[in-house]
């Protein structure tokens, strides 16, 4: 006859390594600034993009206790999404979001400055060379007239 023997496993019985305080890790599983709102850009833009029709929509009965959808929304969702990822990968993705956003601002910021100074100094170095060549432009052309008109005289004498 067979007798079933009961084997711990000693591994069980080690104490974990790590913290033992669960408040230190608790910065881990903040909603970063960046990644709340990119989640609120992306549903900007997606939103106007998806059309759903009845038919698209699946019943509550298709669905089981664990994916009631009924009171989720998608941007509930997509918040939701920030646990699918590890605290380090969110701080990075933040980080490199927040850099674009800065540099992209101070882009803007300088391309107003700019073309600020540009348009100024076309409106005052251009507008009055632009008066002073047409009045010589005038000029030479009542020049060109008096000309003529002398050598008109000159002809009928």
């Amino acid at each position: 006859m067979v007798q079933l023997e009961e084997v711990e496993d000693e591994e069980l019985d080690q104490p974990q390594t790590g913290s033992k305080d669960f408040a230190d890790n608790d910065e881990d599983f903040t909603d970063t600034v960046g990644f709340r709102l990119l989640a609120h850009i992306l549903i900007a833009f997606l939103s106007p993009l998806v059309d759903i029709t009845d038919s698209e929509i699946s019943d509550s009965s298709d669905l089981s206790p664990f994916e009631s959808s009924a009171d989720e929304s998608l941007t509930d969702r997509i918040l939701a999404l920030r646990d699918i990822f590890p605290p380090s990968t969110r701080r990075r993705i933040s980080s490199t979001f927040d850099i674009a956003s800065s540099y992209f601002k101070t882009g803007l910021g300088l391309g107003g400055k700019t073309l600020w100074v540009v348009s100024t100094s076309a409106l005052l170095l251009g507008v009055p060379w632009a008066l002073a060549f047409a009045e010589e432009a005038q000029l030479v052309e009542m020049e060109k007239e008096q000309r003529m008109r002398e050598m008109g005289n000159e002809v009928s004498f």
